[in-house]
């Protein structure tokens, strides 16, 4: 295999060629957007209509702040929202789950989505991921929104893993964005804010809610990144749907088979072969994969996602993930397939 097949873009997708073009052009404007002078104020008319158009890419009437990645949004969220508690499902990122206890979580069914508790406790504010980014499962945000906004409490939703390949949850009070997820830089994400009145200011810049210089080239790159057409989109459904029939015909188990799931991602179980066997096996035929969210599959602990669904730590450990982006092809996921068979008639559990 000569050109190396890249099925990690839930980690990260690759830069479009728009957002790199956008970048560039915010480049050779250098300036601080908070300057007063001519070319400051330059920097700011850029800043402030790329922030315009990330807005309506996005369909969004709110507020948007401008943050380094989606773990800053909310990190912000759920530290300056004027809630009186915080309640987080317990497949959450763990940028979530750092920051909330885990006597604030609500469990999972089998199928990994979250179970709402019967009463709703008034100024709670949950926090919710729209896709999960191990197993592709979606929650099922609007109607949580409406039990959550009926109980008089909040809704923030991760959209890292869905902006750009699903309508947002627009019933959301937070929406936290990374770019780098869909096809935008590293380094740039966003809080969408439907009040900013449901947040306590901090001083700085972004409207007072966060401090630091702007960075207006990588927004740049944002904007083109989400205005940018997605095309490939209409063909990833098939293309999964061929690989999991592949990977279910080799004696592979699919995880979260009848959830409602993102088209993009995927996470199967090649019983008998550790995911770390498969991973170097995968990555010695030119084939990027990973075990889990790229935050976590560089370490040995379970993944806390399956776990939460019930996932005994055997078959956990078996458990390999594989994302679609905007440069993959049918060919991708065929030579997938064929490694995949491979590894299963080949090697046993190391």
């Amino acid at each position: 295999m000569t050109a190396r097949i890249y099925l990690d873009h839930a980690a990260t997708t690759p830069l479009l060629p728009q957002a790199r073009t956008a970048m560039l052009e915010g480049f050779a404007q250098w300036a601080n957007p908070s300057s007063p002078h001519a070319a400051g104020r330059a920097a700011r008319a850029l800043l402030e209509d790329a922030r315009g158009r990330i807005a309506r890419a996005l369909g969004w009437g709110g507020s948007v702040i401008l943050t380094s990645g989606a773990s800053e949004a909310i990190a912000i969220a759920l530290g300056r929202a004027k809630a009186a508690r915080l309640l987080a499902g317990e497949t959450e990122h763990d940028a979530v789950l750092r920051l909330v206890p885990a006597a604030q979580r609500l469990a999972v069914d089998a199928a990994g989505q979250v179970i709402l508790p019967d009463a709703i406790e008034a100024g709670t504010l949950f926090a919710i991921q729209q896709v999960n980014s191990e197993t592709g499962v979606i929650q099922p945000l609007d109607s949580f929104a409406e039990r959550i906004h009926a109980a008089g409490a909040l809704l923030l939703a991760d959209c890292s893993q869905s902006a750009g390949k699903l309508p947002l949850p627009q019933a959301a009070d937070l929406i936290a964005l990374s770019a780098h997820k869909l096809g935008g830089p590293i380094g740039i994400g966003a809080l969408l804010v439907r009040d900013l009145t449901l947040l306590r200011p901090a001083g700085g810049q972004e409207q007072g809610y966060r401090a630091g210089t702007e960075a207006m080239p990588l927004a740049l790159g944002f904007a083109a990144a989400l205005e940018a057409p997605r095309d490939w989109l209409r063909d990833v459904a098939e293309w999964r749907a061929r690989l999991e029939a592949g990977v279910k015909a080799a004696g592979g188990e699919i995880v979260a088979e009848r959830a409602p799931r993102l088209a993009t991602i995927g996470s199967y179980r090649m019983p008998g072969v550790s995911a770390q066997a498969q991973l170097i096996r995968f990555d010695m035929a030119g084939i990027a994969i990973s075990a889990g969210s790229a935050c976590s599959s560089g370490s040995l602990r379970p993944s806390h996602v399956l776990s939460a669904m019930g996932w005994g730590a055997g078959a956990t450990s078996e458990v390999v993930r594989v994302t679609m982006g905007h440069d993959s092809r049918a060919a991708d996921i065929d030579a997938f397939l064929a490694q995949w068979q491979a590894i299963a008639t080949g090697t046993r559990k190391t």
